[in-house]
C-alpha cells in the first residue's frame, strides 16, 4: 500500500515544484539594446591592406618578395663571404645546387616571414641515409658553412635515416609530425612560417624562435619552439645576431646528384 501511495504522490510533487520554479529565460531581449551591445565589440579600423593571392597554388601573392623567379640569382651571394655572386646553375626556370661552389644566401635580410619554396630530388638519385639528396633551407644564416637554423631537405621517400634528420625536420631538434615526401623526380614544396628569436641588449635570449611548416600541403611542424641553432654535433644553443639575417640554401657535401629549387618567395611579417 505504501509503494502505491509513493507512485501517486511523486508526480504531483514534481508538478508543484515546476510551478514554483521561476522562469530561466527572463524577460524578452530589447532588440535595440541587443544591437548596441553587438556593436560594442565590432572593430572597423585599422583596415587590413588588400593582398591579391597568386593565380594558382604556390604562385606568389601581390606583396611577396620573389627570391627566385627562374631567371637569375641577382638577389643571392655565396654564404662563405656574403659578397661573391652566387654561382649555382640556372636553366629552364630551375636552380640547381653547385656542390663545388658552396651554399648561397640572400642579399636581403629578413626577420619574421612566410616563405614558399619548391625542391626536387633527382630521379636518378643515389646513396642512402643522409647521403641521398641532402640539402637544407636555413631560415636564418648566422655565418658561413652550416651556421644557423636549418629545415632539412632530403630524399625521405623509402630512405631510412635518423628521424630528426629526415626531410621536414628541424635538424637534430624536431622530427616531422608525418613523412609527406614524394618520390624522387617529383617536385615538392615547403610552406613556412618563421618567427625569429629576439635577444636582449646583453645578448641573452628574450624570446625563442618558432617554426610552422607544411610539406606538400601537409602540416609537419606545428609552431615548434626551437632550443637554439641547429648543430651536427652537440646540444643546440642560442647566440645573438642582428635583428635580421639572410636566408641560406645549403650545398651539402654528400656524393649524391645535386638537387634543384624553383619558385622561391617570402612575405615579411610583423
Amino acid at each position: 500500500m505504501r509503494a502505491t501511495l509513493s507512485v501517486l504522490v511523486l508526480p504531483a510533487f514534481v508538478a508543484t515544484l515546476a510551478a514554483q520554479e521561476p522562469s530561466r529565460q527572463g524577460p524578452p531581449a530589447d532588440p535595440a539594446n541587443r544591437q548596441s551591445q553587438a556593436k560594442a565589440t565590432e572593430l572597423w579600423e585599422p583596415v587590413p591592406k588588400v593582398v591579391t593571392p597568386g593565380t594558382n597554388a604556390g604562385a606568389p601573392p601581390s606583396d611577396a618578395i620573389v627570391l627566385f623567379d627562374g631567371r637569375n640569382l641577382d638577389g643571392w651571394v655565396l654564404a662563405r663571404d656574403g659578397v661573391t655572386p652566387a654561382g649555382w646553375k640556372v636553366a629552364d626556370g630551375i636552380l640547381t645546387v653547385d656542390k663545388a661552389t658552396g651554399s648561397i644566401q640572400t642579399k636581403r635580410l629578413f626577420k619574421n616571414y612566410q616563405m614558399h619554396i619548391e625542391w626536387r630530388i633527382p630521379a636518378d638519385v643515389t646513396g642512402t641515409d643522409q647521403a641521398r639528396g641532402n640539402s637544407g633551407v636555413f631560415l636564418v644564416s648566422t655565418g658561413p658553412g652550416d651556421a644557423g637554423y636549418e629545415l632539412q631537405v632530403l630524399d625521405s621517400y623509402e630512405n631510412a635515416t635518423y628521424v630528426n634528420g629526415q626531410a621536414g625536420s628541424v635538424y637534430k631538434q624536431a622530427s616531422p609530425l608525418v613523412n609527406a615526401s614524394r618520390k624522387p623526380g617529383d617536385w615538392q614544396m615547403y610552406d613556412i612560417v618563421w618567427t625569429a628569436p629576439v635577444f636582449n641588449a646583453d645578448g641573452s635570449l628574450k624570446t625563442p624562435a618558432y617554426l610552422t611548416v607544411l610539406h606538400n600541403g601537409v602540416l609537419i611542424q606545428n609552431h615548434f619552439e626551437l632550443t637554439g641553432e641547429t648543430l651536427f654535433i652537440g646540444k643546440p644553443f642560442y647566440k645573438a645576431y642582428g635583428a635580421s639575417a639572410p636566408i641560406k640554401l645549403q650545398s651539402h657535401g654528400d656524393p649524391s646528384p645535386p638537387i634543384s629549387f624553383r619558385n622561391i618567395w617570402v612575405r615579411e611579417l610583423p
